[in-house]
């Protein structure tokens, strides 16, 4: 399931509504049942689950989509199922019951399948015949407002995946030659820790606040980190001090998640886990909840125990909005015990 909270949307329709779901996803649903909070005409929020099989509980999927709905506050919903209607009619019947059992009310109930649309609750056939009715994203006023507002939408969730996978050929050939190259450089930088530091851990820990500064200094201007730079830095981040310094430093801004795409493609699996854990930070504080999912997916089949990624996990799953983080991280992120803190001013 994935969920995001993007720049709102004014609809005053349902094909106005269908334009922009792929763009409050990042790509267009297939296979899927969809939950578009609302507050009046403005989307606030969308939710998004695959069609279930046979085999799955039908209502205990469809309650939690429905209480992922409610924690945003919305006065309303509008479900859109994605696919065949022998799939997607028990999926919206399950999800409109369990919006309306939880006090949401439901403005509609949609089906969309290949470039028709059909309404499920209206029967009115001038407005909504039995045949369907078609429609055009690409003609759609609202297509063009979220296109001139920046927001993309993909072929397709494969797509997404595709831009958190690992780099191949030549370039993973190269990365794995970097890695090596970084850990004789740490083995170098152990070696040469002062007596005073037990186990090397000061010597590494200033070695990776200047890597990952360096890196931010990069990712400003537009430059890109070499191979060498990538494998020490996501070496460094496998010690927890250098990880949450660059979680400290790490926002919903485009930077941000361009960095940590790029590292999290180029490292090796074994160093995957900071990188992966701080693309899904910085994807989800963006509203881009399909991006911070497919980070997690790839960073907890490598990673299952890993901490941080347990827990945005858990906060995605749960349809936490990132505005519940305004203010950190001085103020802490819940359930989050910090080795330390850095007094900064607070985000509004």
């Amino acid at each position: 399931m994935a969920s995001t909270d993007r720049p709102q949307l004014a609809v005053r329709s349902p094909a106005d509504l269908i334009a922009a779901v792929p763009y409050l996803l990042g790509f267009h649903p297939a296979d899927s049942v969809v939950a578009v909070a609302m507050l009046g005409r403005q989307i606030i929020f969308a939710a998004r689950a695959d069609l279930p099989d046979p085999s799955t509980d039908l209502v205990e999927r469809a309650r939690h989509l429905a209480g992922v709905i409610r924690r945003q506050g919305a006065e309303a919903a509008t479900v859109v199922g994605y696919g065949p209607p022998d799939r997607v009619t028990p999926a919206v019947d399950a999800v409109r019951a369990a919006l309306s059992a939880g006090g949401t009310e439901v403005l509609d109930a949609l089906r969309v399948t290949g470039d028709r649309w059909w309404s499920y609750l209206c029967t009115e056939p001038d407005c909504c015949p039995p045949e369907g009715r078609h429609y055009d994203p690409a003609a759609n006023p609202v297509t063009a407002a979220a296109v001139f507002a920046g927001q993309v939408a993909l072929p397709d969730r494969a797509a997404l995946v595709a831009q958190v996978a690992p780099v191949d050929g030549p370039a993973r050939d190269a990365a794995r030659a970097a890695t090596a190259r970084a850990r004789l450089r740490l083995t170098e930088v152990l070696k040469q820790a002062a007596e005073s530091d037990l186990l090397g851990s000061r010597a590494v820990g200033t070695a990776g606040l200047e890597a990952v500064r360096e890196a931010q200094r990069r990712q400003r201007r537009g430059e890109r980190l070499d191979d060498d730079e990538v494998a020490w830095l996501s070496l460094l981040m496998t010690h927890l001090p250098v990880r949450d310094h660059a979680w400290e430093r790490t926002d919903g801004r485009d930077r941000d998640i361009a960095l940590w795409t790029d590292v999290l493609r180029r490292a090796e699996p074994e160093l995957v886990a900071a990188p992966g854990a701080l693309l899904a930070f910085a994807a989800w504080r963006a509203g881009q909840g399909a991006l911070a999912a497919v980070a997690l997916e790839r960073t907890l089949s490598l990673h299952p125990h890993y901490s941080l990624a347990v827990l945005l996990d858990d906060m995605l799953r749960r349809g936490v909005p990132p505005s519940e983080l305004d203010g950190w991280p001085s103020e802490g992120m819940p359930g989050v015990i910090r080795p330390r803190k850095r007094r900064r001013r607070r985000r509004r």
